[in-house]
């Protein structure tokens, strides 16, 4: 159910921070498309008001950006436009609304993800609080052979807990299809939950040489030694990165009547 709009407080010890910019290659001003009469941030910012975690923030590089939200009710924070990564942007907003670091658990989700169930958001705040994690993450199974031998569809490596069903730590992530062998394998949901302690640490790193050569921002973590809590999902959130992805995610929120 939507809860109703709120600005971040000391309350709740999860914040959730959207990062979002107008800048994209393939699809320019995507975080301001209309999708079923609201912008697609819009409609972000309402799936992370729905998994009622606590405050929510969009954390913008753009003036439009936060005009959207804010006419929305939501709360929007304006960040540098340089920031290379999402992840910088969403560290800038956590200083500005949280700088008495009272918010224990960052969850980051991205601007692009219209139609992220909200159990999926609760899934991956709960993983992070599993003792010995910094980061957790979401993979979704598949035995697509597709997906398996597609770049652009991310894998985890993953060591399942065998008391803890759909629970396991990272081991690798890469862009090659792995693991060998029969089964399936795990599809990387680009969404993360940070400890507030292991995202100062995060922001602070350089690119790793895994990450450099797989360009894939998370081995960073794994090659400083942060370990990575993974939780699996039933079904795989599309992300709009193309014309074809948005067309997707106007009909189906246009066939749900765009939840409000």
């Amino acid at each position: 159910m939507y809860m109703s709009p709120s600005k971040p407080s000391s309350d709740r010890s999860t914040l959730t921070v959207i990062p979002a910019r107008l800048a994209s290659t393939r699809l320019p001003d995507k975080p301001l498309a209309d999708i079923a009469g609201q912008p697609m941030i819009v409609h972000v910012w309402r799936r992370a008001m729905e998994a009622a975690l606590g405050p929510v923030v969009v954390a913008c590089a753009d003036r439009a950006i936060a005009d959207a939200v804010e006419r929305a009710g939501g709360h929007a924070v304006m960040t540098d436009p340089a920031h290379p990564n999402g992840t910088d942007r969403v560290r800038e907003a956590v200083l500005a609304v949280d700088p008495d670091g009272r918010h224990e658990v960052v969850v980051n989700l991205q601007g692009d993800m219209p139609t992220m169930d909200p159990d999926g958001l609760r899934a991956v705040a709960a993983a992070v609080s599993t003792p010995g994690f910094d980061m957790a993450t979401l993979v979704v199974a598949t035995d697509d052979p597709a997906e398996r031998d597609n770049p652009n569809a991310v894998k985890a490596i993953v060591a399942f807990d065998p008391g803890r069903p759909r629970f396991g730590r990272a081991l690798y992530f890469t862009r090659a299809a792995a693991p060998t062998g029969p089964g399936p394998i795990w599809h990387h949901v680009g969404v993360y939950a940070f400890r507030r302690s292991a995202l100062e640490r995060y922001a602070g790193l350089p690119p790793s040489p895994l990450e450099i050569r797989e360009r894939l921002e998370q081995l960073r973590a794994l090659e400083a030694g942060m370990t990575i809590a993974i939780a699996e999902i039933d079904a795989l959130p599309r992300g709009v990165d193309s014309p074809a992805d948005l067309e997707w995610a106007r009909r189906h929120l246009g066939a749900q009547g765009a939840r409000t």
